[in-house]
């Protein structure tokens, strides 16, 4: 039995449907899967929290190659699948919850110890909530080594792009001082049922070590950030006049030219430095 096959006949012997709410859309394609597997490097020493398990089709790859996987799944439809088709594994843990609200901290603490140490984040994410938990897996600091994800193409783009090069939005920034992201795999929307609007492509974040810039304070450089890509055809001084973090826009050219950044940029063409060169100064000269 194939995976389509399989998948087919899952849906059918529990008589359900992808629940569009849930951006759920199962995939079906094998070397997708596999591809998967082998590009977040898994092995014996590793926990994989696995985000949105669905019928488990990743979840039975996973439970070959890593020593435990838990599952956060939020479809309560799905954990009786999941149930009968993992219970019975001693190294399969499941949680019914909406991983914006599970502490993963604590998860990982729990799990890192014997011969466990490192944990992973492995998903194929719901198109319509990618941006906040990646940037929840991101900010919370958490002890893990990498994150390998399936999400929506033109998502996937912006968030391994170069800070101040093409297809940057404010999440580039982000992305690119938490970690160091890489393209996977493109994946056609054919790979799935039901089939999406929309491509997608599997990336991989591998977390740094320490951020690639010094800078004083990071709430201050992702707010100016924010506010540089918020009105992003108008020029950086004109897009940060707005920001409530500068007096006027004569301060905010002052700035610039003390640090040699052309005042007629645009926010979306400066490197994650030149925006920490703006942070550091504001701080530095309070």
């Amino acid at each position: 039995m194939n995976l389509l096959e399989e998948t087919k006949f899952i849906l059918k012997k529990y008589g359900i449907k992808a629940d569009k709410s849930l951006g759920q859309n199962f995939l079906i394609d094998e070397n997708v899967v596999d591809e998967i597997i082998y590009s977040a490097n898994i092995s014996k020493e590793d926990v994989i929290i696995e985000i949105g398990p669905g019928l488990g089709t990743l979840t039975n790859k996973l439970l070959e190659k890593a020593g435990k996987v838990i599952a956060v799944e939020l479809d309560k439809r799905m954990i009786n699948i999941l149930n009968d088709r993992f219970s019975t594994n001693e190294r399969f843990e499941l949680i019914n919850n909406d991983i914006l609200k599970v502490n993963i901290n604590e998860i990982i603490e729990n799990n890192i110890k014997n011969d466990i140490k490192r944990a992973k984040i492995v998903a194929n994410l719901p198109y319509y909530i990618t941006t906040p938990i990646i940037m929840k897996l991101l900010e919370e600091n958490l002890k893990i080594d990498s994150i390998t994800v399936m999400i929506q193409k033109e998502v996937a783009d912006r968030l391994v792009a170069i800070p101040g090069q093409k297809n940057t939005g404010a999440i580039t920034y982000s992305i690119y001082y938490y970690a160091e992201a890489n393209k996977v795999l493109e994946v056609l929307r054919n790979s799935f049922i039901p089939e999406p609007n929309v491509d997608s492509e599997v990336i991989n974040l591998r977390i740094r070590n320490k951020p690639p810039v010094d800078v004083n304070n990071k709430e201050l450089l992702f707010k100016i950030i924010k506010y540089a890509f918020m009105q992003r055809r108008k020029t950086l001084v004109n897009a940060l006049e707005s920001s409530g973090i500068f007096k006027n826009k004569e301060e905010i050219i002052n700035i610039l030219s003390t640090i040699n950044i052309d005042e007629k940029i645009r926010g979306e063409a400066l490197t994650l430095e030149q925006f920490t060169k703006i942070a550091n100064f504001i701080v530095e000269n309070k």
